[in-house]
């Protein structure tokens, strides 16, 4: 009996043994892992943690439930890791995540990592969303040597949380329609890098796409044709209703835009009585701009406009609404100014505050509105002298449909060539001259002018967009091109992993 007592607790000694696994080692730390954006402070502690099958997601508090849940998703579609969720906080082997850091900005983070555990704390679901991302960055292409389907997390700590508070891209679903599940996916995209704001162009002289049911002929007629003269399509309020969930689920706000007075031929070619050039209007599908207005003295006009942003407010959380305003080429300037000032006072009756681009800096829109400087330096300082908040997407840098050089399939040129370097190495802090306290933000439009599915919309937007996520997300004067260049040269996993049609810059030596 002895013997056999004996030899059990050998067989149990040696199971144990089999089971406590030794550290895993590996040649970087997680000061040299290649985040983007890169977060405000990082502290390695040069080992790791094995993230495998058996690794579960903790999370405390219902309202993580979908994070966890999308971080679940996540790393089974990119590694085959089907994780457990479950709201039992673990000690060992778990990623566990919490709302409990104090922070005045709440997408405020932190991640402990050390070889048995990962806690991501979060000032708020945001900033536990965002923390999410990194550790979905921070998960490792290479298998651990001699470990099942065992990947390495570098141990340490993050601390981190944005510059700007609106760290935005822009799709131009106008000139060409973008399916629900083609929006989706650049959404999830521009999730990964912690882009927040979404802003959607749903309205110009070749297509309206989002129907408004007191409006039908809206979508019916105006929204049949697009550039090129393909058969165009719209978004039924269900639709964007399920966009704007799916994004928020991410913690990115959609914006909505319905341009105006100008850019509104598919509007008026709907009805006829909208038209202010006194031209009969047909469908357009080219790409010249300018050529069309709203009458601005009509009061069908603005019951037409009362009834689609409230048809839109209605469906859409933002406290934002985009009225659009740029290159009214054919509207009178005093008539410009008049509409804009009454179209402003409609946006706030439906408790929405007003965006538009740069020229309604010559309007008297009340603050809080924001200007979105794009062309006019002179726009965005009068903005701010009269009190406005600007917003920077000035097209000489993140303009994201310019070409990036000659040889560019996709793209127009008439603002510049925009390489990748450019895109990144300028301050936007100085750029507008203006006051450092106007700046609202950041957001890099993609127009749709030669873009007309995901594979041209990703070659324009990647890897640009991600210079964007970082000018906007690092602390003034903290961004340097060459370290930047350094990280984004890794992403060419994350890009060919997700089928991303990025442009591969000779400029990037791609991993």
């Amino acid at each position: 009996m002895k013997t056999l007592y004996l030899l059990s607790l050998v067989s149990i000694l040696s199971l144990m043994s089999c089971k406590q696994e030794q550290p895993i080692e590996i040649g970087y730390s997680l000061a040299d892992t290649a985040l983007i954006p890169k977060p405000l402070e990082i502290n390695p502690t040069h080992k790791a943690f094995g993230l495998n099958s058996e690794t579960t997601i903790s999370y405390k508090g219902a309202d993580l439930k979908t994070q966890a849940e999308l971080l679940q998703g996540a790393l089974k579609d990119a590694f085959g890791l089907n994780l457990m969720v479950t709201d039992q906080k673990d000690s060992s082997n778990s990623i566990n995540l919490a709302v409990e850091i104090e922070d005045t900005n709440l997408e405020a983070y932190r991640i402990d990592i050390n070889p048995s555990l990962i806690e991501l704390k979060g000032a708020s679901v945001a900033g536990v969303s965002r923390g999410i991302q990194t550790i979905r960055q921070l998960v490792s292409v290479e298998l651990v040597l001699g470990r099942e389907n065992t990947r390495a997390i570098p141990t340490g700590t993050i601390s981190d949380k944005p510059a700007m508070e609106y760290r935005g891209a822009m799709l131009d679903v106008a000139r060409h329609f973008f399916s629900v599940d083609e929006v989706k996916r650049y959404i999830d995209q521009l999730a990964y890098y912690k882009i927040n704001k979404f802003h959607m162009h749903l309205t110009d002289d070749q297509g309206w796409r989002i129907e408004i049911k007191s409006w039908p002929k809206l979508t019916t007629v105006g929204g049949s044709t697009e550039v090129g003269g393909e058969s165009g399509g719209f978004y039924t309020q269900e639709e964007f209703k399920d966009l704007v969930a799916y994004a928020a689920d991410r913690h990115i706000e959609i914006i909505p835009e319905v341009d105006m007075p100008g850019h509104t031929n598919a509007a008026s070619v709907s009805y006829p009585q909208l038209n202010g050039n006194g031209k009969t209007p047909e469908l357009y599908e080219g790409m010249e701009v300018g050529f069309s207005t709203f009458d601005t003295h009509s009061e069908k006009v603005y019951q037409f406009i009362d009834d689609v942003v409230g048809e839109i407010a209605a469906i859409s959380p933002s406290p934002y609404f985009h009225l659009g305003g740029d290159e009214s080429h054919s509207t009178k300037k005093e008539d410009f100014i008049y509409f804009i000032n009454r179209v402003s006072k409609i946006v706030s009756k439906h408790d929405k505050k007003v965006i538009g681009w740069d020229e309604i800096a010559h309007a008297d829109v009340p603050s809080p509105a924001v200007a979105q400087y794009w062309a006019s330096n002179e726009n965005a300082s009068l903005a701010a002298e009269k009190g406005l908040k600007v917003l920077l997407s000035p097209a000489k840098k993140i303009y994201l449909d310019m070409q990036y050089d000659t040889q560019s399939p996709y793209g127009l040129h008439w603002a510049a060539y925009v390489p990748v370097k450019d895109a990144y190495d300028w301050d936007p802090y100085s750029y507008a001259s203006i006051d450092e306290s106007a700046i609202f933000g950041m957001e890099a439009p993609l127009w749709s002018e030669t873009i007309f599915d995901t594979q041209s919309l990703e070659y324009l937007a990647f890897p640009r967009v991600l210079a964007v996520a970082e000018l906007a997300w690092m602390p003034k004067g903290t961004t340097l091109w060459d370290d930047f260049k350094k990280r984004l040269e890794a992403q060419s996993h994350y890009f060919k992993r997700e089928g991303i049609n990025y442009y591969a810059s000779p400029d990037i030596n791609w991993e």
